[in-house]
């Protein structure tokens, strides 16, 4: 009996309980990676504009409804007026920077900003549909026409989520001008992280606008934090973020650095509402020194600087507001610890030239004066 109860208890013993997997952890959202409730805390991004260069952003989105404002057709592509149309991509990308959540929606990275959808790529039109007078190329390009119309109608931020490659001095130029106009201009890197040429040189072809001198680049990182393959990896990435299955509005998802870059001007926003004197360039230092995941080296051509955290970059916004304020420019500001130079004397007459000036006029009245006595004589 004893014996029975001992190989019964050996056994039990012997027997191996399947452990219960717990629930996996649902992954972190997009807001979330970016420290964007922190940041709501300081700013959600009121007053401000951003200006989303693509496909019309429908109207009658939830979590937009009201905050959208429309610019004329920049493709010049209809001659039956202006394209209605809307481009799910460009509301997806439009929902990602200010959706409000409302009526379902979704909660965007800058919920208080408005929207000003600036059509530069045109939907797929019927049989073709064209304008039969447009030229076959064009002086002026619909990206510059977009950046040059968001600069002037009240843009704080520019979105532009795709690109090309080559440089076009017009779009060079547009850029220039909106970021001397103190407008953001934001941009992704490109989707070519993969391409036969990336493989084989390890570095991807530069796409613009987010090349150009005063662009903020963005890459795409996974749920890691890590660059996302995908993601083009040059020296015009600036920073990294969330760009990898991110969900937008219909219950659908959008993978790329278009969405990551729609994700950093939500930031963007957040930045230029609570500091709206903040320049560009301020703006983009605010967005790097603020990062998190920084690479070991400081800077990478996968990541940039780090990927974005939209608390930090508020609090570094903060300082560098309050350093621009300290520093009072006077005008006996001078190089070196010497005098200051009396400076350029102002021009006035040479009196040893105004001598000389008189002397000759003298000898020549004098000598005409002569000539005529002497033709006189001569003559009588």
């Amino acid at each position: 009996m004893l014996r029975s109860a001992a190989l019964l208890a050996a056994a039990l013993a012997l027997v191996v309980i399947p452990a219960v997997p717990a629930a996996a952890a649902p992954a972190p959202s997009p807001l979330d990676r970016l420290n964007v409730p922190a940041a709501w805390k300081v700013s959600k991004g009121a007053g401000v504009t951003v200006a989303v260069l693509h496909q019309r952003v429908a109207d009658d989105t939830p979590g937009l409804r009201g905050r959208v404002a429309y610019a004329p057709d920049m493709t010049g592509a209809y001659y039956s007026g202006p394209d209605t149309r809307s481009g799910p991509y460009a509301t997806a990308l439009a929902t990602l920077v200010a959706g409000d959540g409302k009526d379902k929606g979704v909660t965007g990275v800058a919920p208080q900003a408005r929207v000003l959808s600036v059509p530069v790529i045109p939907p797929p039109v019927e049989e073709g549909l064209v304008d039969p007078q447009s030229p076959g190329s064009t002086v002026d390009s619909p990206v510059a026409r977009g950046i040059r119309y968001a600069a002037n109608h009240g843009a704080d931020i520019i979105l532009v989520p795709m690109g090309a490659f080559g440089v076009a001095r017009i779009d060079r130029d547009a850029v220039s001008y909106a970021v001397s106009r103190g407008v953001v201009v934001i941009s992704g890197v490109g989707d070519y992280g993969q391409s036969p040429y990336a493989r084989e040189m390890s570095t991807s072809y530069w796409q613009f606008p987010a090349g150009y001198p005063g662009v903020i680049g963005v890459a795409a990182v996974d749920v890691n934090g890590a660059g996302a393959p995908f993601s083009s990896d040059n020296l015009s990435v600036l920073v990294g973020a969330p760009g990898v299955e991110i969900p937008v509005a219909g219950g659908g998802t959008v993978t790329g650095t278009g969405a990551a870059s729609a994700l950093v001007a939500g930031v963007a926003a957040l930045i230029r509402a609570k500091y709206p004197e903040l320049t560009p360039e301020l703006v983009g230092r605010a967005l790097t020194t603020g990062t998190r995941s920084q690479p070991p080296a400081g800077y990478d051509d996968k990541i940039g600087f780090g990927v974005v955290n939209a608390e930090r970059a508020l609090a570094r916004a903060a300082e560098l507001t309050a350093h621009r304020r300290a520093l009072e420019v006077r005008g006996d500001f001078h190089f070196g610890g010497g005098p200051l130079s009396a400076g350029p004397a102002r021009p006035g007459p040479d009196p040893v030239r105004l001598w000389i000036y008189s002397i000759g006029v003298v000898l020549g009245l004098g000598a005409f004066g002569v000539s005529v006595i002497l033709l006189a004589r001569r003559g009588s």
